[in-house]
């Protein structure tokens, strides 16, 4: 029995011992099993952290990152400064094009901007009519080209009328290879010899053209000078299919100021007033303007009488106005007119004013510039036959554009621009003076 008993003890001893085991050994396997929920945390932890670090390293690139984030911050300015650029570009174009106004209105006490290709017609070396100078140019518009006739002075040192014409204003083509105009109604020399230096041509000739388009007729006033004795103005008319045909069938001269005197600068309106043509023959001490009917009327024995040298006038004139430009312009302000002069402290030097007159009554002045619109500046203005002359004897308006068509130096021929609605505007502007009555 105890050997029975010893065995039950046994065997129930390593029952529990087993048992123990059992319970113990899940313990440790549970413990075991644990640790790997522990590692696979750790692991996910650590899974997690690579996971989440990248993520943080991402948005630190993003936020912090130049050292790199400089390339950034670099990549970011630009992105700044280009949008800034934008602005201030389109800011800067406004103010480039209100500087461009300026030049025209107010820069120099509105001075009208040259072309940058002026001059735009010099002298023809080789030719016998217009080798020594081209100057002096006058322009009218028809369907849009612009016709230009100009004074040249060749070694005969005859003045003669030549052409050229534009599609844009600018670049001249078309230009002929003998003169267009010769004036040859020189009187006898009776009198007695003037001295008289107008840009050369000693030996006469046709000076200073201005041309005015009225309907299907170019009329066409200019200087007369016979060598001589004699300055007065000459006038001639062709028929516009002629003159666009090129076949020169001017009207024969005659000449409209009287005998003895000296007279320059008249020009036509370029539509009739009070259904009556219209002759602007001086602007001081007062503003004159002949009417007439007929321009056929002239025979060489009617004259028009305007102010001269031994004219009681003369000595009330403005110191300094030397006549008109070219043919009035007409604008929903009023005629506009170019004229010529010489300031006090610069008497050696032509420059250029502008006026506006009364549409229905063109002896009113409305507005006068204050100071010169152009004056002598450029190098081929002071580099010819007279130093210091800016001479116009003809505008036209194109596409908005104002041409100011003038000599340079008496040798050259150029152009100017401006904007022809800000022109006029500046014109009436507070900066240029108004006068009440038509005295200049």
């Amino acid at each position: 029995m105890a050997k029975i008993v010893k065995k039950i003890k046994k065997s129930i001893g390593k029952k529990i011992l087993k048992k123990k085991k059992v319970i113990v050994k899940p313990k440790v396997k549970i413990k075991s099993k644990l640790k790997p929920k522990l590692k696979i945390k750790i692991s996910i932890n650590k899974k997690v952290k690579k996971i989440v670090k990248p993520k943080l390293k991402l948005k630190l690139k993003l936020k912090l990152k130049p050292k790199k984030s400089q390339k950034i911050k670099s990549k970011i300015k630009p992105k700044l400064t280009l949008k800034t650029k934008k602005v201030l570009v389109k800011k800067s174009k406004k103010v480039l094009k209100k500087k461009k106004i300026e030049n025209i209105q107010t820069k120099n006490d509105h001075e009208l901007e040259r072309y940058v290709g002026n001059p735009i017609i010099f002298p023809a070396g080789g030719t016998y009519w217009e080798s020594t100078a081209t100057f002096n140019p006058t322009a009218f518009i028809n369907d849009g080209k612009v016709h230009v006739l100009y004074r040249a002075v060749g070694m005969s040192d005859v003045s003669t009328i030549g052409y050229a014409s534009s599609e844009d204003g600018y670049n001249l083509t078309g230009r002929t290879f003998k003169p267009v105009f010769i004036h040859r109604n020189f009187p006898t020399k009776e009198s007695e010899p003037v001295f008289y230096a107008s840009g050369g041509g000693w030996n006469g000739g046709a000076e200073d053209p201005r041309i005015t388009k009225i309907d299907d007729m170019l009329y066409m006033t200019y200087t007369a000078f016979d060598g001589w004795g004699s300055v007065r103005i000459g006038l001639t008319s062709i028929s516009l299919k002629d003159f666009l045909n090129k076949n020169w069938n001017w009207r024969n001269a005659v000449l409209i100021s009287p005998p003895g005197q000296i007279h320059k600068n008249w020009a036509l309106f370029p539509e009739k007033i009070k259904g009556k043509y219209a002759i602007l023959h001086s602007i001081s001490p007062e503003i004159l303007i002949d009417y007439v009917d007929d321009m056929n009327s002239f025979d060489g024995k009617t004259f028009v009488n305007s102010i001269h040298q031994d004219h009681p006038n003369w000595k009330k004139r403005e110191k300094g106005i030397r006549g008109i430009g070219g043919a009035p312009i007409k604008t929903k302000y009023g005629w506009l007119v170019f004229y010529h002069g010489m300031e006090a402290h610069e008497t050696h030097r032509y420059k250029l004013w502008a006026m506006l007159l009364d549409l229905k009554d063109p002896t009113k002045i409305l507005y006068k510039s204050k100071k010169p619109i152009l004056k002598p500046d450029a190098f081929y203005e002071n580099q010819g036959h007279k130093s210091g002359v800016v001479y116009s004897c003809g505008a036209i308006v194109k596409e908005g554009v104002l041409f100011l068509y003038y000599g340079g130096a008496d040798m050259v021929s150029c152009v100017a621009t401006a904007n022809f609605e800000l022109f006029l505007k500046e014109l009436m502007s507070g900066k240029i003076t108004k006068l009440k009555k038509g005295k200049i």
